[in-house]
């Protein structure tokens, strides 16, 4: 028997965008489950600045929480599944700061591909948290961020807007893609 089919809804961009709140709202609104940012959970942990090497195991962290989170969603029946970031998130970061990003990363971002992305537009204010940490980089992280998209051939909608208004944005992409 084939595992029923789970939409994976990815939010995705530069930092300091409401991700997490949107992701959470989001899952929240279908009644369905979310997966965090491990990065930002690793981060938190490592409790230093990350390297080059840090980039394997937020890769890998992210893998286990997702397989986990999507099995959850399978065994509940849900129809939706939202992610705070994925593997192509790791991908732009990794190549940010460090210039490249392992090849089998780069392969699994690929074969683990969501079914919608949606961007969220730096079009709210940028708020420090202590992991943030490139406030002037903003416009080029999101350039790094549709250029990803388009390199790993994503169904992607552009999220725009404040509060209700953002959730509203996200709502509506769904809406005309829904599978």
């Amino acid at each position: 028997m084939t595992a029923p089919h789970v939409t994976r809804v990815v939010v995705t961009g530069s930092e300091s965008t409401g991700k997490t709140t949107l992701a959470h709202e989001l899952a929240t609104h279908f009644g369905s489950l979310w997966v965090g940012e491990q990065s930002r959970t690793y981060a938190q942990r490592a409790n230093r600045s990350l390297n080059a090497e840090d980039v394997a195991p937020i890769a890998s962290a992210q893998i286990a929480a997702e397989d986990a989170v999507l099995a959850d969603a399978r065994k509940r029946g849900d129809h939706w599944l939202f992610f705070d970031t994925d593997l192509i998130s790791t991908v732009v970061y990794a190549r940010h700061y460090y210039g490249a990003c392992p090849s089998w990363i780069e392969a699994e971002a690929s074969a683990r591909r969501g079914d919608l992305y949606l961007l969220a537009e730096i079009d709210i204010p940028w708020t420090p948290d202590g992991i943030r940490d490139r406030p002037e980089h903003r416009e080029e992280l999101d350039h790094a961020f549709r250029e990803a998209l388009v390199e790993f051939q994503t169904n992607n909608c552009h999220v725009r807007g404040l509060g209700e208004h953002r959730l509203a944005s996200a709502i509506k992409c769904i809406a005309n893609v829904e599978t």
